[in-house]
């Protein structure tokens, strides 16, 4: 115990050190540099912010450089490539990109050398964010430099595996700060080494801004879209029963629970006979092209909503009767725009395999795992069949 702590006492010098040299690096260059990493869709969004709040609170101009999406590309960052080439998520999933994933860390990797940052941030996608901070930090130390500042965002979910807190141990060597979403987070990294600070749930933000002068209760965590207006927009009939569908934001994921909500759909319908789907599509240009191709032989008529857009999000979750959905943050956002969904979940069969022996938690869903109880329904791994989907629907 006596050693681990003087190892933490260490680490954290190294990191307050850090933190003085990003201050001071800046105000000697004028400026201060962000290499910024994000690997999937929500993740662009949490860089996004964090880049717009970088730039109107920092004393110094603020430049960017690293990957992202269109949000990110919208604070003024050119990705080095698109986000699309390291979102992959799983274990065996990631074998058949396992080449083009090398290639992007190395070129991520030189494109940081480059840049010459004061601080790199990385957004959540763990495989290939410790990947990158870890070899970055071998580089700096093999040629004996002061490097930057190393910040994650999102910590890993250490809670919901077995020995998950035990590895958060081995971060410390080249994550200087982790920035929490979830408020036990923060107290449980600092225990095992990691400075930490839990910063707010990014869906938390959502409700603020979507609720901003709306009413008297600024604080109550409730997301109320305008079904009326989604409806007239889409001329949806007043008849209609809409359900809508959120089948991912990876094209692995989406390729693979799709055609399950397709098989659902075409249960549902004998039940519903003017049955419209919603299908919310992620600002992924291989998930758009993929949807895009497989609604020409969708079994109900069906709307596509783009990402992007908090405001028709909400309208369309407002218009609908019930969502089904793979299991994110939106299961999250559902919750607070107070529609009954269903949680839905499949993976390579030897990732579900690992999921089964590792996993110490029952549920997949962040509102069953935060309150410890299955409000939410979930088809989980071979349980998610279209016979089961239907039913928990129904």
């Amino acid at each position: 115990m006596g050693l681990f702590a003087l190892q933490w006492q260490r680490r954290n010098m190294s990191a307050s050190s850090r933190s003085r040299s990003v201050i001071e690096g800046a105000i000697k260059d004028g400026e201060l540099r962000v290499f910024i990493v994000a690997g999937e869709v929500s993740g662009d969004s949490i860089g996004s912010r964090l880049m717009s709040a970088m730039k109107k609170l920092a004393p110094l101009p603020v430049s960017f450089s690293g990957v992202g999406g269109s949000m990110m590309s919208e604070q003024g960052m050119k990705s080095l490539f698109p986000m699309e080439d390291i979102a992959v998520m799983g274990i065996w999933e990631l074998l058949p990109h396992i080449y083009k994933f090398r290639v992007r860390l190395k070129e991520t990797i030189e494109a940081a050398l480059l840049f010459r940052p004061h601080a790199v941030v990385t957004v959540d996608s763990k495989g290939f964010s410790f990947r990158l901070l870890k070899q970055l930090r071998a580089r700096y130390s093999h040629e004996r430099l002061n490097g930057p500042a190393h910040f994650h965002y999102v910590a890993p979910s250490f809670w919901a595996w077995k020995g998950g807190e035990a590895r958060l141990k081995n971060l410390a060597a080249f994550v200087d700060h982790i920035l929490c979403i979830l408020p036990n987070e923060e107290a449980i990294c600092r225990l095992n080494g990691l400075a930490a600070t839990f910063v707010g749930h990014p869906v938390v933000e959502d409700c603020l801004e979507l609720n901003l002068g709306k009413g008297p209760e600024p604080c109550e965590l409730k997301m109320e879209g305008n079904s009326e207006d989604f409806k007239n927009k889409y001329s949806v009939p007043s008849g209609a029963t809409v359900i809508s569908l959120l089948p991912g934001s990876r094209l692995q994921e989406v390729a693979r629970m799709l055609p399950i909500f397709a098989k659902t759909v075409e249960l549902l319908k004998d039940s519903f006979p003017e049955l419209i789907t919603v299908i919310h599509v992620a600002p992924n240009r291989h998930v758009e092209n993929y949807i895009t191709g497989l609604i020409q032989k969708w079994p109900v008529p069906s709307i596509l909503v783009p990402g992007g857009s908090s405001n028709l999000k909400y309208d369309a979750f407002s218009a609908s009767r019930v969502a089904l959905c793979t299991s994110g943050t939106v299961a999250v956002e559902l919750q607070l725009a107070r529609l009954p969904c269903v949680v839905a979940y499949r993976a390579h069969f030897l990732t579900e395999w690992f999921i089964r022996y590792k996993a110490k938690i029952p549920y997949i869903s962040l509102p069953n795992i935060l309150l410890d109880s299955p409000i939410i329904p979930e088809a989980l791994l071979q349980a998610c069949t279209p016979d089961t989907l239907t039913h928990l629907l129904m």
